[in-house]
């Protein structure tokens, strides 16, 4: 009898050891269908660029499906499944969105967001349930520097306002300023008279602290005459525009969405008179804003990374013009910059699952950050895919566009007017320009 009892605890044993090793096995198992959450604003002031960003995943995860699907590490494929959650260009609709991708639809990992208002409030739920996400439009530094909560899964695959800030500020110093000083004969030791009108978000904020950092570090020689904010999401900005013209500016720095921006724009040179320089940050360079912006867009500037009309001479022309193609085919438009950069994050979700063969997120969350893969459709720093050690960010080559009207399209079309060995043409100071004057 005593023999019968320890027999069946040693059988009772192996059974438990058996069914724990097939649980663990069951559980990184090479999976046969991959679930990516695509967290876009489809409705709200921000859907242009939303819209964008969801179906430049479309078009990523098309191309992954139809030449096999994702390879992974034992050899094997699984084909990719989107489900979209629209943030509704709000807080509350971010998080919704973020909790039922999550909970509901159980994805193995997210890629997104926009608004960094947005995406910011719904991080504690990614730090929650620790699900590894590729942010691809949001561009505030906060989503990866934040201290308040643990943002390890997360990583940043867009220019962040720092960045950008920086980038923009050194041509307003470099290109602009002596452009202005040649064409008016001022002193080289005449300011240059630069405004800003920026969004009331993390985004906007981002951006004007950027500038201010950018001319205080760097010891330019640029005065900031103007500092104006606005909400996320208004459409009339004369008030602003009109306390800005009255102080005289040389240009005018805005920190603003493409349903913004085009607006602004339009206003300034329309409605207020401000015949001066306009310059935008990447997420202005969108169809929608060419097309919105009309005439009044001659001559303005923006920081890009990724055009839907022009591409640098280099090894991702190819690659763009494929994926612009392809887009075009399948939604009869051209993508955005934040569209590219969410192109490749489900290029780059699929490369971490496959280099890891399993969806166990925290697996995934090590091989971002082990992550090295060819750039993809943007020009990246050392042509590599890969993010930094301390905050998870990655880095693009970026550059300078110049706008011109064609009367023909009725739309402004962009030129990269810097850096020297990206360029196609030169910056101009158009016709009707005034400059700014302390008087």
């Amino acid at each position: 009898m005593k023999y019968s009892v320890l027999f069946i605890a040693i059988i009772l044993i192996a059974v438990a050891l058996i069914a724990g090793c097939t649980q663990q096995q069951t559980a990184s198992a090479a999976p046969a269908i991959i679930k990516v959450g695509v967290i876009a604003s489809l409705t709200g002031p921000a859907s242009n660029v939303g819209t964008s960003m969801w179906q430049s995943a479309q078009v990523a995860a098309d191309k992954i499906n139809a030449d096999g699907g994702v390879t992974l590490k034992d050899g094997s494929k699984a084909q990719l499944k989107l489900i979209v959650g629209d943030d509704e260009s709000t807080q509350q609709g971010g998080q919704t969105a973020a909790t039922k991708l999550i909970t509901d639809d159980k994805v193995d990992i997210l890629v997104g967001g926009y608004s960094s208002a947005v995406t910011s409030a719904y991080e504690q739920t990614i730090a929650e349930y620790k699900v590894p996400y590729i942010v691809t439009g949001a561009s505030s530094p906060i989503i990866t520097h934040r201290t308040d909560i643990d943002t390890s899964y997360i990583f940043h695959h867009c220019t962040t306002t720092d960045t950008y800030g920086q980038y923009t500020t050194t041509f307003i110093d470099q290109v602009l300023r002596s452009a202005i000083n040649k064409k008016f004969n001022f002193t080289a030791d005449r300011p240059l008279r630069l405004a800003l009108i920026y969004q009331d978000t993390a985004f906007g904020k981002g951006v004007q602290s950027a500038v201010n950092d950018t001319i205080t570090k760097n010891k330019l020689n640029i005065q900031l005459v103007a500092q104006q904010s606005f909400k996320m999401g208004e459409s009339d900005f004369r008030t602003q525009l009109t306390a800005i013209k009255a102080v005289n500016p040389d240009a005018v720095y805005l920190a603003a969405f493409p349903n913004e921006g085009a607006p602004l724009i339009t206003q300034a040179r329309r409605d207020i008179g401000l015949n001066t320089i306009f310059f935008n940050v990447e997420n202005n360079d969108n169809a929608q804003f060419y097309k919105d912006v009309g005439q009044y867009g001659e001559g303005s500037i923006i920081e890009s990374r990724f055009s839907p009309y022009t591409a640098p001479a280099g090894a991702v022309a190819d690659a763009q013009n494929v994926f612009k193609q392809s887009y075009f085919a399948k939604f009869g438009t051209y993508p955005d910059a934040l569209g590219a950069s969410t192109y490749e994050g489900v290029f780059i979700a699929a490369k971490a699952i496959g280099n890891t063969g399993t969806t166990d997120k925290a697996s995934v969350r090590q091989a971002l950050v082990d992550l090295k893969m060819p750039q993809i459709i943007e020009a990246m720093k050392d042509q590599t895919i890969s993010f930094s050690p301390d905050f998870r960010e990655s880095t693009f080559d970026l550059w300078m566009e110049q706008l011109s009207y064609n009367a023909t399209l009725g739309e402004t079309r962009p030129a990269i007017v810097w850096p020297d060995n990206l360029k196609a043409t030169d910056f101009i100071l158009p016709s009707w320009y005034v400059a700014g004057s302390s008087s």
